[in-house]
């Protein structure tokens, strides 16, 4: 584009290129919202009459004070899961525990997930377990986007990207469990950057925005009707407080009956036991075995309801 530079007596001589128009940036959400603000005070001021144009303006996210505060409260400590990781141990939030949140703070019905990309990024045979049997290792990558609607505006939307892993003697196993840890890992990673309810505080390597103290209060939006608070009662001395029995320790005459059923079934079964016991209990994978691991009274509970279950 040129520009014409007019003469003393109003007449093109000669041209020269434009100047380039400075680069315009999109307005952010706080921009947005005062732009919305300044505009109702005006509209409110100077009301349009009949056949002024109507102009659509920009509408905040109806997020209410309760959510608002919801969102930047500190993370519950009893929430947070750990796991080892090589050589260390990494904090998480578990996939129902995000889910649970999102609905209590933007409402059953006010936000959606969608899964927007999924791919096998690698599939090999590898040996598993601790007798070395043939099994399978597939990964894959997965994509979600969350779409947040609380409060009928304008839909805010978050993407996110994560990874699962599958090792199993079964293929088609290996690779449900991948695309499940796939995207359960990639809608953590979204909903994330929502705040501290959904990870966000374990990003901080000092985790300053980790609390014991801090309580889930119901939300009181239209949409996530509070729950009715059951009366509180005195807090207990150490002394009047009952300890939970599931945590009692297992006789070595139990244990050892116990490890004696579970050797006795055949080897599917064993292999469906061994995997489910790990992943209720939370036990490791660089764990050899899992028979150190039925200690206490809840393993005990659990092994009885798991062999009725699947005799």
């Amino acid at each position: 584009m040129t520009v014409a530079a007019p003469s003393a007596n109003g007449s093109s001589t000669s041209s020269r290129p434009a100047a380039p128009l400075p680069a315009q940036r999109p307005p952010s959400a706080l921009e947005v919202i005062r732009s919305a603000d300044r505009s109702d005070m005006e509209t409110s001021a100077n009301p349009p009459s009949a056949a002024a144009p109507q102009v659509l303006q920009a509408q905040p996210l109806g997020f209410s004070p309760e959510q608002l505060a919801a969102l930047a409260a500190p993370l519950d400590r009893a929430k947070v899961r750990q796991r080892e990781q090589g050589r260390s141990r990494v904090s998480y939030l578990e996939g129902w525990q995000v889910i649970a949140e999102a609905n209590r703070i933007f409402g059953f019905d006010g936000w959606q997930r969608q899964t927007i990309a999924v791919r096998c990024v690698a599939q090999a045979e590898r040996t598993i377990g601790r007798d070395q049997k043939p099994g399978w290792g597939v990964t894959y990558t997965a994509r979600v986007r969350i779409t947040v609607t609380a409060g009928g505006h304008t839909p805010l939307i978050r993407e996110g990207t994560g990874a699962g892993h599958g090792i199993d003697a079964d293929l088609g196993q290996a690779h449900e469990s991948a695309i499940k840890e796939a995207e359960t890992d990639a809608m953590k990673r979204a909903l994330m950057t929502f705040g501290n309810p959904f990870g966000l505080a374990l990003y901080d390597k000092q985790q300053r925005e980790v609390t014991s103290s801090a309580t889930a209060a119901p939300i009181g939006s239209p949409r996530t009707r509070p729950v009715e608070a059951a009366p509180q009662q005195q807090p207990q001395s150490p002394a009047q407080q009952e300890p939970d029995p599931s945590l009692d320790p297992l006789d070595p005459g139990t244990i050892q009956q116990i490890l004696a059923t579970v050797r006795g079934l055949p080897r599917p079964a064993l292999e469906g036991f061994t995997k489910a016991f790990r992943k209720r209990f939370q036990v490791p994978e660089e764990a050899a075995s899992i028979a150190d691991r039925i200690c206490q009274r809840r393993h005990h509970d659990w092994i009885e309801t798991f062999l009725v279950s699947h005799r």
